[in-house]
């Protein structure tokens, strides 16, 4: 988990600081396969700008994420590019003026970039756009082996139909 103290840039009302930070990420699940971050630990920037009112963290870096692909289980690589933004401001009467990273002048900065990737990525992680996927009948990839299967099969349970038309 990657932290970073904001007490050690020592801010005042108006100030503007300029950090690059590394961040460990751990691999993100999702439908039950592991996505690697890459590079990891991510080389990322985070600027800290204090006002009267608050605190504005802004923090960007790009990312690719290595996994199976969705619907061919092949490799696939996803690239992300982030710019965040959050505000914590100084006395708040509601949670809409809190941002949940900043706990006592330290910023959870993994913690950050792992929902942000979460939310930046589409429905499927593909290998490539027009990835065909694996035959529902046989399991072979449809990509490396476009084919089809000849013989028809009928549901059984619509078998009772199947005799009406033939009738």
């Amino acid at each position: 988990m990657t932290t970073f103290d904001l007490r050690k840039l020592r801010l005042r009302s108006g100030d503007q600081a300029r950090e690059r930070v590394e961040i460990e990420l751990e691999p993100l699940v999702l439908g039950g396969q592991s996505y690697e971050p890459r590079p990891n630990p991510v080389p990322a920037e985070l600027l800290v700008t204090r006002a009267s009112s608050g605190t504005v963290l802004e923090l960007s870096f790009d990312v690719t994420l290595a996994g199976p692909c969705f619907r061919c289980l092949q490799d696939a690589a996803l690239s992300v590019e982030l710019r965040l933004r959050e505000y914590q401001a100084t006395k708040s009467e509601t949670d809409e003026d809190q941002t949940e990273y900043l706990d006592d002048d330290r910023v959870d900065l993994s913690a950050w970039a792992r929902d942000a990737i979460a939310l930046a990525l589409p429905d499927q992680i593909l290998c490539r756009d027009d990835c065909a996927g694996l035959c529902p009948v046989c399991g072979k990839d449809l990509n490396a082996e476009p084919h089809e299967h000849v013989e028809e099969r009928t549901d059984p349970r619509w078998a009772k139909l199947s005799e009406l038309k033939t009738e």
